[in-house]
């Protein structure tokens, strides 16, 4: 039997862009992404603004779209996808995170799954699979949707290595859970686990490649996907396999990926991947795959929203405030997200965090990103330029837009869409 491949290497900026293209390479995935279909390059994004280590860097991007169309993809056929969430702006994030400085430099179509694409009913897509899900059908009895444009597609999954403070750690499987979850996303959390090993079963039928490309340029650690302490890491991973390229990461965070993290562990368990590091092939640079950067993980530090949103679905706020979080309250929970985490927290107390991460050469990078050209061969970025004291903001811009957002996440909800549909329909019988 095969063992299982995880592409790990070292990198530097200087040297990214090709260190990209050897890892994918080096973890097959001209094998994987058929050629001929479209592929979806799902670019996450955990924060709007940008935070080290949140979300896919422009670098990360870059490097995978520079790799395929070297391998003869067609860029016609190549797209960026976003998904949306009712407390981060994707708009924003692309522009923030500068992804979307990426996409049109290449001249890529850009898909926001939410704008105009078709979502189908789960079981015209995947038929009696939809039968063996472990905890789907519960929590959503009337069925769910997915987008239509995803059938026969390839994917690549573009996460960062960063700890969570629902599932341990995210990864390629949680990279997932936005784009395949069309409204309602937060009614998983308290199964999220095997929520995620459902989605991956779903992911294996409907796609016709998946892949994963992992920036560990920066690493989080705390209570991600947001509120974390970065650190420079310089590893980048690769892999067809979600399962082991997650358990990798992981374990270079310090975790035993079958002990701790039950994703892993369920998904090992139903045959989608390989959760146990002994079984998988390490490629590239096997010693760095031996580093433990000993995390202490996204429980020890816990913030105010995190030890909440735990009571809320796991602890004692569980009965008394849960259930309004499947009605037309359910809007509160959206605005003391941003209001805390926009507002609060990241310009008050995550400045703190990042200020030695943006001074290093990669926060240099993209505080320069677009500025700084790449060396002769395109391997990458000899001078990264100077640091800048701008890339983070704050004032009255800062919470003007924080304004903004509150207001955004009550609009775009799905319980005010659900009142503007009976509304429309009422209308529509008058």
């Amino acid at each position: 039997m095969t063992r299982p491949k995880v592409a790990i290497l070292r990198t530097s900026p200087a040297t990214v862009l090709a260190d990209y293209h050897e890892a994918m390479n080096l973890a097959g995935y001209q094998d994987v992404i058929a050629k001929d279909a479209d592929t979806a390059l799902k670019i996450n994004i955990s924060w709007h603004f940008f935070y080290p280590a949140s979300s896919t860097t422009p670098w990360q991007l870059e490097g995978v779209i520079r790799a395929m169309k070297q391998d003869g993809y067609s860029q016609d056929l190549i797209h960026g996808c976003h998904n949306r969430t009712v407390v981060i702006d994707a708009h924003l994030g692309e522009r923030e995170n500068k992804q979307l400085d990426v996409i049109q430099a290449h001249g890529l179509r850009n898909v926001h799954l939410y704008e105009g694409e078709e979502w189908i009913d789960v079981r015209e897509a995947v038929g009696d699979l939809a039968d063996k899900f472990l905890v789907l059908n519960d929590v959503y009895p009337k069925g769910f949707s997915i987008p239509k444009r995803f059938i026969g597609e390839n994917i690549i999954h573009l996460p960062t290595v960063k700890t969570h403070i629902f599932t341990t750690t995210t990864g390629a499987m949680k990279n997932a859970f936005g784009g395949l979850l069309n409204e309602h996303r937060h009614w998983t959390h308290p199964v999220i686990h095997e929520t995620l090993v459902d989605l991956l079963m779903i992911q294996k039928k409907i796609f016709r490649g998946v892949f994963a490309v992992m920036d560990g340029t920066f690493a989080g650690d705390g209570p991600g996907p947001r509120c974390m302490i970065p650190h420079v890491k310089n590893v980048i991973l690769a892999s067809s396999d979600q399962v082991a390229i997650d358990a990798v990461a992981a374990k270079l965070m310090g975790y035993d990926p079958l002990r701790d993290l039950k994703f892993v562990r369920v998904a090992h368990e139903q045959g989608l991947g390989c959760g146990d590091p002994r079984d998988i092939e390490i490629v590239g640079d096997k010693e760095a795959a031996e580093m433990n950067w000993n995390f202490e993980g996204p429980f020890k530090h816990m913030t105010f929203a995190s030890r909440n949103q735990h009571r809320i679905y796991w602890g004692p706020l569980k009965k008394p405030v849960e259930w309004s979080l499947k009605t037309w309250l359910a809007p509160w929970a959206y605005v003391a997200s941003v209001t805390y985490h926009d507002m609060f927290w990241y310009p008050f107390l995550g400045q703190k965090h990042i200020q030695d991460v943006l001074e290093s050469d990669w926060g240099r990078l993209f505080a320069n990103w677009g500025h700084v050209p790449t060396d002769a061969e395109g391997k990458g970025y000899p001078d990264v330029g100077q640091a800048s004291p701008e890339l983070v903001r704050i004032g009255v811009s800062h919470f003007l837009q924080g304004m903004k957002l509150i207001g955004e996440a009550v609009a775009e909800s799905p319980e005010v869409g659900a009142w503007k549909r009976r509304r429309a329909e009422r209308k529509e019988h008058m």
